[in-house]
């Protein structure tokens, strides 16, 4: 369940600033690694953020990787934030093996050498990581040539549609473009006597659930960045684009009245338990991730839906099933104590086709794999095999990352909120100001 975060920026940025000079283990990687050879007993530390049920469910896979290499026991500790794990790593006691929720941090640590280059291991081993995994993947886990994390299971996002209600409003196939989009919810939206929201057709709020997606710009072809490294967000018209529509779409069908709407379901508190607003009925149309197909199950909603890809902007229509992905990335923090094992077992988790197909079951997300993504148990549910194409789609991708983190997120946030409520007269004036605040982020470094 990743969703898009706010972290406290400055405080992360001095830890890894002093990084990469932490202290003990192994940094460099053998010339050949040979798993098949006689080894000592070793114990592997590996924090993740994992707790229960994931959790335990996420053990099953470690216990197959114990039988593989019965040599190696896997000290898995749960409940960890980025936080612990950089205080760990200048601390000069890091865990061999570190598991993240989400891509923003890839280019950090890459930069800070805050975890450690995985290419010269990925060489010793004799692995073509590009023909195990889609690129698009390998792209938001390294930064300027430096492949410091792996993919180990994403996030796919698409559009889930409520077919009872389609068929009533005489819609027969899911929108594929923004214009269609908009056009369905507006037949789709009803209202109570007083004129209030009744059923949203789809809510465009810029915080409602994971329409916050839409902000990262990937259904819009928007770039955060130049090829100069400067913010793109005055220059690339097509921010300019989602942002008018996106605005347009609120407006026609009242700010105050869909605020007043997502509160009245329980505001972003909702998302996560069985009052959520598509698995009620309120909502006909929603983006989300491949999880939601597991939520409806586990909450027993009797909503009737199918799933499809999230519809694009118009002039990006023969990209249409596209999406947006990123997900869990495992690497070996600096100075961990036992690096060599601890190689295995973010091969085993990240690139072993019977480890990702298990945890993609196990957990409800989408494997990140070219031969897991085949896995039937995933494939034989249409709902969930929706997500799993558009992994596998070369266009799906995730919004450029640099060693800004979330920073360049949190202030397009904070600069969309006054937008959308009416309090920014100039648009473009707007986007050059954000232009300029991420830009002087990136040089204070």
């Amino acid at each position: 369940m990743r969703r898009r975060g706010v972290l406290a920026g400055t405080a992360i940025m001095v830890m890894l600033a002093t990084a990469c000079t932490a202290g003990g283990g192994s940094s460099s990687p053998p010339t050949t690694i040979n798993p098949s050879a006689s080894h000592a007993p070793v114990t592997v530390t590996m924090w993740s953020f994992y707790t229960n049920p994931e959790y335990k469910q996420y053990q099953q896979v470690l216990d197959m990787f114990h039988q593989q290499y019965p040599w190696i026991t896997v000290n898995h500790v749960g409940g960890k934030s980025l936080q612990n794990i950089q205080q760990a790593i200048n601390s000069g006691t890091p865990p061999d093996v570190a598991v993240e929720e989400g891509p923003d941090d890839s280019a950090k640590y890459c930069s800070s050498g805050a975890w450690v280059d995985l290419n010269p291991y990925l060489k010793a081993s004799n692995i073509n990581v590009s023909s195990i995994v889609p690129p698009a993947a390998l792209r938001y886990t390294a930064y300027q040539g430096k492949q410091c994390a792996l993919p180990a299971l994403s996030d796919a996002y698409g559009l889930y549609y409520n077919t009872k209600m389609f068929q009533a409003a005489g819609i027969t196939s899911p929108p594929k473009t923004y214009t269609e989009l908009e056009a369905d919810a507006k037949k789709l939206t009803t209202y109570n006597s007083d004129g209030s929201i009744k059923v949203a057709g789809f809510v465009p709020l810029y915080n409602f659930y994971e329409t916050a997606q839409l902000e990262n710009g990937i259904y819009s072809g928007a770039q955060w960045y130049q090829s100069d490294g400067k913010s793109a967000f005055a220059t690339d018209s097509n921010w300019t684009s989602l942002f008018e529509w996106q605005k347009a779409f609120i407006d026609s069908i009242g700010y105050d009245k869909l605020t007043k709407f997502y509160a009245g379901l329980g505001g972003p508190n909702s998302e996560w338990n069985a009052q959520q607003a598509f698995m009620q009925g309120k909502v006909a149309m929603a983006i989300d991730g491949e999880w939601r197909t597991a939520f409806i199950k586990d909450f027993k909603s009797k909503v009737p839906y199918a799933t499809a890809p999230f519809p694009v902007a118009d002039n990006m229509a023969a990209d249409y099933g596209m999406g947006q992905i990123g997900g869990d990335m495992i690497g070996i923090p600096r100075g961990a104590k036992n690096a060599d094992a601890a190689w295995l077992l973010v091969q085993y988790l990240a690139l072993n086709t019977q480890a990702e197909s298990k945890l993609a079951e196990l957990l409800g997300n989408v494997p990140t794999t070219y031969a897991s993504l085949k896995d039937s148990a995933l494939t034989s549910d249409p709902h969930f095999a929706t997500f799993l194409k558009i992994f596998a789609d070369p266009h799906s991708s995730y919004k450029q990352i640099t060693p800004l983190g979330t920073t360049d997120v949190s202030l397009e946030t904070a600069f969309l909120a006054k937008y959308f409520a009416g309090h920014v007269s100039d648009l473009q004036a707007g986007l050059q100001s954000l232009a300029t605040q991420i830009d002087k982020q990136s040089e204070l470094g």
